[in-house]
């Protein structure tokens, strides 16, 4: 019932801590100036001119029923903007669209106005006056998704099928994202588990034994979904909210979920082969597996829980709900698949109980190469763990939600011709505190623009100081030579004053505040690199505080939010994977009383997480808010594994030969490891979604359990062989 109280959130700014000065700056823009996460809608045809009677009907048509929405603060588009003219020395503010039906000579009039506006042109049409540009301004409180659906349901009800229409923005993408990755992901899973069944199918040969595990999977699921949703209710805090990170959520507890049944149920048919008796074959399997599963749910629990000391807040809320998923995981192994398996009439001559599936033959091939070659097998892992340092120096992040997108898809596209051919998706907003009717601040306003407009990626900027120019321009005859700032504070006094004869103040509200104390700079941009990004942004806030006539300024905008969030990634994740690492090994150590065996559970999965992150960087696999978050598989499942192998390993050594130790161990407990393996990379069926970091995800979680399983196996296993004097005492 607690489902019902999820809360979705496609709001990437709060991911941010609030302390952060682009956070701060951030909501300041938001309350003086409005939202600035717009959508834009692109329309027009390829190869013919806007400048028609119909399409100008029909831009005034949308742009009046897009006005009319509750979720929408500002329009802004040729049929709202203003014009401003010269008549006898004084200025004239009319509307540029008058009305809805033109005659051709006001459709000039137009032309005219914007071909000697350029900034202005650049804004409300593309580069080769085929296509309209309409900019839509939600209220600072409408959800992102819910803007996104209005707008888009406005627009493909009056644009007729004979346009080519685009939309675009941080707020149009950011609220489709999240839903169709949420959608993509839930498609894929199904076939993930599907995929999952034949392969548990194929080893356990016994339905009712894949059912057992899927059932502890599906409430393990059901029961961290609740939670989230109850902790939502109860708490209200945005910690629990279901973001675009939280998307990795249910395949990380199918994956911990799915190893906690695999190893008991194939415990218990091993046992039952040889004891043929239900009650003595499920006492033997928990007397064997119960520490060893509860050690990797207290340990996975740790390593989670580390998550509460990352940046983003959002993963303290991740670590805590899929603890509690992993904690029910384990609570429904040591009780209701006992009791499960008592319930049921167990056939003993099926082949699920009498004969060794393929996975279980396998295993011996292991134990013998690793007893016979510790040394070689530890050489060559210690030569793929080099190749992963390598590969670390090539690894760069990118959390621009545009590229999570293939060229060529029609999401892509739309994006990329907003991008090519009008303003851009991207922006930077600088905020300038100070006399906005100063002609020293007004010209380092245009500095800072020009500035800005050096790199070839911004494609528009302005500001209030673009007004000022303007409005000297046609006070002095519409003579070009004028258009600057006046030289005297009080003639920009006198500017203003006369555009509020016939004009509306209000008109400014986007750039400057209604005491003109602060100023807003925005500058429009073409997708970057998370390079061109850094670069940028860093070279407009040294310039920014190298200004004299500005009291205070601060840099923010999406472009710096991508920045704060690559800084943050980065952080995030060595953090959590740092303290999973510490946490688990304290935690082995005492539990085994050795300090060698909490060195030994870490040393698998920390060269797991070194080969994983160097395979991304030489195969050229961007870090991101969503991929980050694959160390907490390597971690939790990796650390399972190497849990179970040093328990069986201890467990044994008081029964078994020394010599015939680790065939023994990896007899025991690789055939559970490779099957639990072999199902969870089901999930490469992620490598089929429509997006990209979704589409590594699943490749590299193909490659997480192929590294942490072999490398239990071959890696741990040569250690404690060579080790096997130190480890066993009799």
């Amino acid at each position: 019932m607690g489902i019902n109280h999820i809360v979705i959130d496609d709001d990437m700014m709060a991911m941010l801590p609030e302390s952060l000065e682009s956070k701060i700056s951030w909501d300041a823009v938001q309350e003086e100036f409005g939202s600035t996460e717009v959508i834009f809608i692109a329309f027009g045809n390829k190869n013919k001119t806007i400048y028609r009677q119909e399409t100008f009907s029909i831009l005034w048509e949308l742009t009046e029923a897009l006005e009319n929405l509750d979720q929408v603060e500002k329009v802004s588009s040729i049929a709202t903007l203003s014009r401003m003219d010269s008549q006898n020395g004084f200025m004239e503010i009319s509307d540029l669209q008058p009305g809805q039906e033109l005659t051709p000579s006001q459709i000039n009039q137009i032309k005219d106005y914007l071909e000697k506006n350029p900034s202005v042109k650049k804004r409300a049409i593309s580069q080769g006056d085929e296509y309209f540009n309409i900019m839509i301004q939600p209220y600072e409180d409408v959800p992102h998704d819910v803007m996104r659906n209005v707008v888009v349901e406005v627009g493909d009800r009056i644009l007729p099928n004979a346009y080519d229409i685009h939309y675009g923005g941080t707020a149009y993408i950011t609220g489709s994202v999240p839903t169709m990755i949420r959608n993509d992901i839930t498609i894929l899973l199904k076939i993930g588990l599907l995929i999952m069944a034949i392969v548990l199918m194929i080893n356990l040969r016994n339905i009712f034994a894949v059912a057992m595990v899927f059932a502890i999977i599906i409430q393990s699921l059901l029961v961290m979904a609740g939670f989230m949703g109850w902790m939502v209710f109860f708490t209200g805090s945005e910690r629990f909210y279901f973001t675009i990170i939280n998307s990795s959520m249910p395949i990380i507890l199918l994956t911990i979920a799915n190893s906690d049944g695999v190893h008991f149920v194939t415990k218990f048919f091993k046992e039952m082969r040889n004891k043929k008796d239900v009650q003595k074959s499920l006492e033997a399997t928990m007397g064997a597996l119960l520490v060893p599963i509860f050690l990797t749910s207290l340990t996975t629990i740790a390593a989670f829980s580390s998550l509460s000391f990352a940046s983003i807040k959002q993963l303290m809320g991740y670590g805590i709900c899929i603890s509690v998923g992993i904690a029910y995981a384990f609570i429904l192994s040591s009780t209701f698949l006992p009791g499960v398996i008592l319930i049921k009439k167990w056939n003993m001559t099926s082949k699920a109980v009498t004969q060794a599936s393929i996975f279980e033959k396998m295993t011996a091939y292991f134990g013998g190469k690793v007893t016979s070659n510790p040394r070689l097998i530890l050489g060559i892992g210690a030569l793929v763990a080099l190749l992963g340092v390598f590969g670390l120096m090539y690894l760069k992040v990118d959390v621009n939600i545009a590229s999570f997108f293939r060229e060529g898809t029609e999401f892509r596209n739309s994006i990329d011709f907003i991008d090519q051919e009008m303003t851009g998706t991207m922006d930077v907003r600088v905020r300038l505190e100070g006399s906005m009717k100063n002609p020293s601040t007004l010209n380092e306003m245009i500095a800072l623009q020009r500035l800005m407009e050096n790199n070839k990626k911004v494609t528009i900027s302005y500001s209030i100081a673009d007004i000022v120019k303007q409005m000297h321009r046609v006070v002095m005859d519409d003579d070009p030579d004028f258009e600057s700032i006046p030289q005297e504070q009080d003639k920009v006094n006198n500017l203003f004053s006369m555009y509020s004869m016939s004009g509306d103040p209000e008109d400014f509200s986007s750039m400057v505040d209604y005491e003109y104390g602060v100023g807003l700079v925005t500058a429009l941009s073409r997708v970057m690199s998370t390079d061109e990004i850094i670069s940028i942004v860093g070279n407009i806030e040294e310039y920014v505080s190298s200004l004299k006539s500005i009291e205070k300024g601060s840099v923010t905008g999406m472009a710096v939010v991508i920045r704060d969030l690559i800084y943050l990634v980065v952080e995030s994740s060595v953090i959590s994977i740092i303290m999973s690492i510490i946490l688990i090994g304290l935690i082995t150590s005492i539990f085994f009383k050795r300090i060698l065996w909490g060195v030994m559970a870490v040393i698998p999965l920390s060269v797991a997480v070194v080969i994983n992150f160097g395979f991304m960087g030489i195969s050229g696999i961007y870090l991101s808010h969503v991929t980050a978050l694959l160390a907490s598989v390597i971690i939790g499942v990796g650390v399972d594994f190497a849990i179970h192998y040093i328990s069986q390993y201890i467990r044994l050594s008081n029964i078994s030969e020394k010599k015939d130790l680790t065939n023994n161990v990896i007899e025991e407990v690789g055939y559970p490891i490779i099957l639990d393996s072999a199902s969870n990379m089901s999930f490469g069926a992620l490598l089929f979604s429509t997006f990209i970091p979704v589409q590594y995800m699943g490749g590299l979680m193909v490659f997480a359990m192929i590294s942490t399983s072999i490398g239990t196996l071959t890696f741990l296993a040569a250690i404690a062989e060579i080790l096997k004097g130190n480890l066993v005492r009799r």
